[in-house]
């Protein structure tokens, strides 16, 4: 089976330390529009050192919009998983809000990822990062779902999940205790929205 490396990127080294270990078919390397020209120059260089091997391909995301970058990293996970590779993801280089979104994304298709790596700066040693999930329940995921399409009821969620009011209360103590819904108020957080990606 082919492998897939998608990767954060700064600098070359990272990057080149898990194409030599992983030999993929395929690096996306993940990066802000308006990229610095150190990330460009990397870019530049592993189209012409291993773009004749590798397919390389830039795939555009946010910067510091963690979700965003977690959603991009899911849509990227998911269209190579279904061309039958195996996916590695590396974060070891960029804004590490881009290498938590990514992270994040994994998180979101953990069933899709083969490993999560971090090569190490002084060695380039490969470290293995836990393959985590959000471990949240079907209704638990329909009720966050619900609640970013904008519903503010609980009477209306129990009726739309198919369960008593107390049960739907009790699910959003549990998701307010897991910080995937605010405390204060019946709407999705930052985390919630990750969790459902």
């Amino acid at each position: 089976m082919e492998n897939t490396l998608i990767s954060t990127i700064y600098s070359l080294a990272p990057v080149m330390a898990c194409i030599t270990h992983f030999t993929p078919k395929k690096l996306i390397l993940l990066r802000e529009e308006d990229a610095p020209k150190e990330k460009l120059e990397a870019e530049r260089m592993l189209k012409e050192t291993v773009g004749a091997v590798i397919e390389v391909e830039a795939h555009i995301t946010s910067i510091y919009d963690v979700v965003q970058i977690a959603q991009d990293t899911t849509e990227a996970i998911e269209k190579e998983a279904a061309q039958g590779r195996k996916i590695i993801i590396n974060v070891s280089g960029g804004r590490k809000t881009q290498a938590l979104g990514a992270l994040f994304g994994c998180y979101a298709r953990h069933e899709e990822v083969e490993r999560i790596v971090y090569v190490t700066e002084e060695d380039n040693e490969i470290i293995d990062l836990p393959i985590l999930n959000f471990g949240i329940s079907p209704t638990k995921r329909f009720i966050l779902e619900e609640l970013q399409e904008g519903e503010m009821s609980v009477k209306n969620l129990s009726v739309k999940v198919g369960i008593s009011r107390g049960m739907t209360y009790n699910h959003i103590r549990e998701l307010r205790n897991m910080g995937l819904i605010h405390q204060n108020r019946l709407e999705i957080t930052s985390a919630g929205k990750l969790a459902i990606i």
